[in-house]
């Protein structure tokens, strides 16, 4: 790594830790016997992905993640979770930077491992909780494909949407992560002190809570992501020039080119 690399790194996991300090949203979960967190420094990590790229986005999130954690009393219920910013940035990253395939299979895999966790084992007997947890994360596979197609074509001044649809898949990726680190006995029972009843049963309501929390993540990307990418196109501030927007301003400029030859 270079120090320019590290630098950058270190600046946008300092970041992640200031933003860290910002109330997150609360949302009441009875069938958790508390409330769900929507935190304004988890979802700025797929910002990380589109700016420094998988690699070092990903890398920024798990050591702002690490020392917020560090810094912040080190609670033992949020340490299964530090690494779920990192897959955010990460997928959000391979998506962007045109390695979507990578993307698909690091999401993929996830959701299969949690398939075999002793949360839901055996399987034939508790398919109806794995598949309330992987519904939304199924759909979301099958969005990443689409949308680094359409990336591809759109144009970053009409990209709205499809930055809300990334900011929604780097979301369900931290989600991902948080599912299977909590369907492990060490995390559920020995960290919590709940048994596989109260597990089955957030695992349940998953469905009516967390699509609609990383909904909400998305917009607020989205609102970040649109000025913010539209500033940096054409500049050294994103990392790799082998993204998606420039990718577009190569189709552009080809396009613009042929005019005045055709119309010569």
């Amino acid at each position: 790594m270079t120090s320019k690399q590290i630098a950058l790194m270190a600046v946008f996991a300092a970041l992640y830790y200031v933003l860290s300090f910002i109330a997150p949203v609360q949302i009441p979960a009875p069938a958790l016997g508390g409330t769900l967190e929507i935190s304004f420094a988890a979802l700025i990590a797929s910002i990380f992905g589109l700016v420094l790229g998988p690699y070092l986005g990903a890398g920024a999130a798990f050591f702002g993640s690490t020392v917020a954690w560090a810094l912040t009393g080190m609670s033992p219920y949020g340490l299964p979770f530090i690494l779920a910013p990192m897959f955010n940035a990460l997928i959000t990253g391979f998506i962007f930077y045109r390695k979507w395939k990578w993307g698909m299979l690091t999401f993929g895999a996830m959701a299969i491992i949690f398939l075999f966790t002793p949360a839901v084992s055996p399987l034939s007997e508790n398919w109806f909780i794995a598949l309330a947890v992987l519904f939304d994360k199924i759909i979301t596979i099958a969005l990443i494909l689409p949308v680094a197609l359409w990336g591809k074509k759109m144009s970053v001044a009409h990209g709205a949407a499809f930055f809300f649809l990334l900011g929604f898949i780097g979301n369900q990726a931290d989600n991902m992560w948080g599912s299977l680190a909590f369907s492990f006995p060490a995390v559920y029972n020995g960290i919590f002190g709940y048994d596989l009843t109260i597990v089955h049963a957030a695992f349940l309501a998953s469905p009516f809570l967390y699509p609609a929390i990383r909904l909400i993540e998305a917009a607020v990307v989205m609102v970040i992501a649109v000025p913010l990418m539209q500033s940096l196109k054409g500049t050294t501030w994103l990392w790799r020039k082998d993204n998606i927007l420039t990718a577009n301003g190569k189709k552009q400029n080809a396009a613009v080119q042929k005019v005045p030859e055709n119309t010569a």
